[in-house]
């Protein structure tokens, strides 16, 4: 709160600053423009309210504590249950035909085997097929959100510093300036992987891809911060109280963490020289929004590099950066900025055919699916989808709002 003034003067001289480099070099995409920026603001805004009204919210859908819990989980195993029998009843009905099937059927067509296939209940299993095959999608995609609640708020309520302060295995490192320190880097550590895996797993980007939504890179975009932390699993950053740092140190650290992160987004800083070799500066994580291709998955640090150079994840600032996303969705919708990852995903979920790929559209990272989708569509360029993908265009549209 007492940052909010500093947040709102750097970006008014940051402001002045870029409209006077633009009238003498031309635009450039570090540039405030007026919808991205209420957008970012208002990312902001939903970032403070959301952890105040979110878990309330899904409180009691926790299983463990809240009293629908087990309705919940139930709920996501019955739809597990469905779903499966859907599958094996379409695969069955997609099955060929054997010869000479019933005696009451009018013979018209025959397989590509020359075997006489019964047109009639060729295309009852066909239908067969499509119904099952529109139960599938239905039961994966609320397995899926079901499941995925339960498993979410189940791991919150589990890993809270508070929780496992409890049950620390050294004992209270008090609050000095050394064991401050040590938080910090501890925080920025944790930081470290739950960054890179927020990338790497698409559930986990679908919550942080609002961080990269702009296609403009200023201070603005530091404050379009995700709202839907409630729907990750992370590395809890309360394994630091296991080492004896308190949960109150523990808030400091975040509290610094972000701080910190909020001078990186800028185009006004060029290079900093030697200490880029240690800390995170605005060059560094201006790679980290390039959607340039030598740029994507690169320099997750928070206020220190030293993570990447270790783990193989750094990259130098060497071409104009892009900003945005490989697919921008061109919008300053709030409602969309949030949801479109998630609507995408669901949508994904409810066209795959088995639990293998629904999976993997959830678990694995978003580039996956993004060569899955096309290497389906080259293996089907009719349609986009073997038979066993049609999906009824109501179902569809069902599953996208």
């Amino acid at each position: 709160m007492v940052a909010v003034p500093f947040y709102f003067a750097s970006m008014a001289a940051e402001y002045r600053w870029l409209r006077r480099r633009a009238a003498l070099r031309g635009a450039t995409a570090g540039d405030f423009e007026r919808r991205d920026t209420v957008a970012s603001l208002a990312m902001g805004v939903g970032s403070l309210v959301a952890p105040l009204v979110l878990p309330r919210l899904l409180r009691p859908l926790t299983p463990g504590r809240g009293r629908y819990g087990k309705v919940l989980v139930t709920s996501a195993l019955g739809a597990v249950v469905v779903t499966t029998a859907a599958d094996f009843a379409a695969r069955r009905a997609d099955a060929s035909p054997e010869r000479g099937e019933g005696p009451d059927d009018h013979l018209r067509s025959t397989d590509d085997g020359g075997a006489t296939v019964p047109t009639a209940r060729r295309d009852r299993r066909r239908q067969v097929a499509r119904r099952a095959r529109q139960v599938a999608s239905a039961g994966a995609v609320a397995a899926i959100v079901a499941g995925g609640v339960a498993i979410t708020t189940a791991w919150a309520s589990w890993t809270t510093p508070e929780r496992m302060w409890r049950h620390r295995i050294l004992p209270d490192a008090g609050t000095g300036a050394l064991t401050t320190a040590v938080a910090i880097a501890g925080w920025d550590f944790i930081y470290y992987w739950n960054h890179r895996f927020m990338h790497e797993s698409r559930y986990m980007w679908a919550v942080h891809v609002v961080h990269h939504s702009s296609e403009r890179y200023n201070l603005s975009t530091a404050l379009r911060q995700p709202v839907a932390d409630v729907l990750g699993t992370s590395v809890p950053y309360g394994l630091l109280c296991v080492a004896g740092i308190s949960p109150e140190l523990i808030t400091t650290a975040r509290g610094v963490n972000l701080l910190y992160q909020f001078w990186i987004h800028t185009e006004a800083i060029g290079r900093l020289g030697p200490p880029e070799a240690v800390l995170n500066t605005p060059s560094h994580h201006r790679v980290h929004h390039g959607s340039n291709a030598r740029y994507i998955d690169r320099n997750h640090g928070s206020i220190l590099i030293v993570w990447d150079r270790l783990f193989g994840t750094f990259e130098p600032e060497d071409e104009r950066v892009v900003y945005g996303l490989t697919k921008n969705i061109r919008t300053f919708n709030a409602g969309q900025i949030v949801t479109h990852e998630y609507a995408d995903m669901l949508r994904d979920v409810a066209r795959s055919t088995s639990w293998a790929e629904r999976l993997s559209y959830v678990l694995r990272g978003p580039g996956w699916a993004t060569r899955h989708r096309a290497e389906v569509s080259d293996a089907f360029p009719v349609n986009g989808q073997p038979a066993g993908r049609e999906i009824e265009i109501d179902a569809a549209a069902a599953v996208s709002v």
